[in-house]
């Protein structure tokens, strides 16, 4: 082999392991700007359902419990097969209240158990109120089922504020479900719910576990808003807390 052949040879190969090494992590980006977008869209999702759900005073969720409430879970368009079998209808976002407001959304998938027969649509939204600390941590596990490890019931919707107190001092979890325009207290039992963290470390670099211990969210991309459903929250429980 000559020594141009061999100069050749050795430029090619060099640059045949550059491209080797650098295409990964060109994926590995692309992959991780997909997911903080795909996390964007979840949270819009379930903002515009707790939006929809409190548009209608006379039969949200009182505005006393919002108050109170330690976080709040949305599960937007539950598909009933999604709690046999998992799948894309058991998704959604949790934001806990910190000190400086309500988190980012911290990704969820909800699957298992049996949801109650006014649940029969194929598709519903799933509400949740965490009312103490202590529900708050089961979501830090890596599995976390409402009724085996925190009690949970059908929370009151309306104006009745009395309602609304019993229901505080009687449960852990407060749970509604919405189908076909119809939104009202549902008893969840053995629904199961999981860290989605592919998302969660995708978008924060940190699991769920992390993100809701420490309350602190840092996203990688800044251009793409995830506050959608934090920001949304807020605008309703800063209402509830003004009447307190």
């Amino acid at each position: 082999m000559t020594i141009n052949k061999q100069k050749r040879f050795l430029t090619l190969a060099a640059a045949l392991i550059a491209l080797t090494s650098v295409t990964p992590l060109a994926r590995s980006g692309d992959d991780r700007a997909a997911k903080v977008k795909e996390a964007a869209t979840q949270s819009a999702k379930a903002a515009k359902v707790f939006d929809a759900i409190m548009q209608t005073p006379d039969k949200a969720i009182p505005r006393d419990l919002l108050a109170h409430a330690k976080a709040i879970a949305v599960f937007p368009q539950v598909i009933k097969a999604a709690f046999l079998i998992g799948g894309e209808g058991g998704r959604g976002v949790v934001s806990r209240r910190t000190s400086a407001g309500w988190s980012d959304p911290v990704f969820f998938r909800a699957g298992g158990g049996s949801f109650g027969p006014q649940v029969g649509a194929s598709a519903t939204d799933i509400v949740l109120l965490f009312m103490n600390d202590e529900a708050v941590a089961g979501l830090m596990k890596d599995k976390f089922e409402l009724g085996a490890e925190a009690a949970v019931a059908g929370g009151p919707v309306g104006r009745d504020a009395s309602a609304g107190t019993d229901a505080l001092m009687q449960a852990e979890i407060l749970s509604y479900s919405r189908s076909r325009g119809l939104f009202a207290g549902v008893n969840l039992k053995g629904v199961v719910i999981r860290p989605e963290d592919d998302l969660n470390l995708a978008v924060y670099d940190r699991n769920a576990r992390e993100l809701l211990d420490k309350g602190e969210q840092d996203p990688n991309n800044t251009a793409v808003d995830l506050s959608s459903f934090s920001k949304t929250v807020s605008r309703y429980t800063a209402t509830a807390e003004t009447d307190q």
